[in-house]
């Protein structure tokens, strides 16, 4: 078999694994949506659910989702941009540095359930938050920091060294060289890993669980960050294992057809600026 042949059969396999692999997505995301997106009304998207009766909502539930993931980005995102940018540029190769990095790789690798019985012993039981918003959100931050750290760290390493030394050659300082340099050129990277921890966040239940709890307050929308905050992917989780309402399988499939939808959406309004930028920094 000569290489032509040889490069053929490798490039037609490529395509069949490319081809498959969109198959099953397609038919993925065709099996929740068909099922689901009828059930989806504005009524059912700001009705507060129902315990018993049938014709019950996710309008709080929805509003807990955003509140929880825009709480754990405003806490991860400084500290873990931050622990990037030391370890990229002022962290010197030492058995510290590799420590940190062995660390924060393993506890990347940490299911995220034991997050949650982390964040329901110190949250919940020690700082005595209860089941609570605050308590999910600082939980979350906690599972989004170690994907945020090595992101930011690998992204400004793939910066090129020429434009550190051009830009210390014209008589800036290490900082103004990471301010105006290094992360505007870094921004499309850094924007894809919050893309990635944002769409991770919003789909987690088994951290929220145990530490945002499974109810909701009372009012409706609630920003108490102590009240309880049960979120989309919860619900779907206690409506089909644990729900009494009649309508159980129809709030369901409403509820993760909305969750694709609402994952897919904020994916596509942070890549749209991501491409942007890159065309810009290019």
């Amino acid at each position: 078999m000569n290489s032509k042949v040889t490069n053929k059969l490798a490039t037609g396999m490529f395509w069949l694994v490319g081809l498959g692999i969109l198959a099953i997505l397609a038919w993925f995301l065709w099996h929740i949506l068909s099922a689901g997106l009828p059930h989806i009304s504005w009524k059912f998207l700001t009705k507060k659910p129902e315990e018993m009766l049938a014709g019950g909502g996710i309008g709080p539930q929805l509003f807990n989702s955003f509140y929880i993931l825009a709480l754990s980005l405003l806490f991860s995102i400084p500290f873990g941009i931050g622990a990037g940018i030391w370890l990229s540029e002022y962290a010197k190769k030492n058995w510290f540095t590799s420590l940190v990095r062995l660390a924060t790789e393993m506890l990347a690798s940490v299911p995220s359930i034991v997050f949650g019985l982390f964040g329901l012993l110190v949250f919940v039981t020690t700082l005595h938050m209860g089941y609570s918003i605050i308590g999910g959100a600082l939980t979350l931050s906690l599972l989004n920091l170690p994907v945020l750290v090595r992101v930011t760290e690998e992204t400004l390493r793939s910066v090129p060294d020429s434009y550190r030394e051009a830009s210390l050659a014209l008589g800036s300082t290490k900082w103004q060289t990471i301010r105006k340099v290094l992360l505007p050129t870094a921004l499309p990277g850094l924007i894809t890993g919050i893309t990635l921890v944002a769409g991770r966040a919003l789909g987690e239940s088994a951290i929220l669980i145990f530490t945002a709890g499974v109810s909701v307050s009372r009012f409706a929308p609630d920003l108490n960050l102590f009240a309880s905050g049960e979120t989309l992917s919860v619900h779907l989780w206690y409506v089909r294992s644990e729900g009494l309402v009649p309508d159980a399988t129809q709030i369901a499939e409403g509820t993760a057809a909305l969750l694709v939808v609402v994952v897919l959406l904020l994916n596509l309004l942070i890549a749209l600026p991501s491409r942007l930028l890159r065309r810009k920094y290019r």
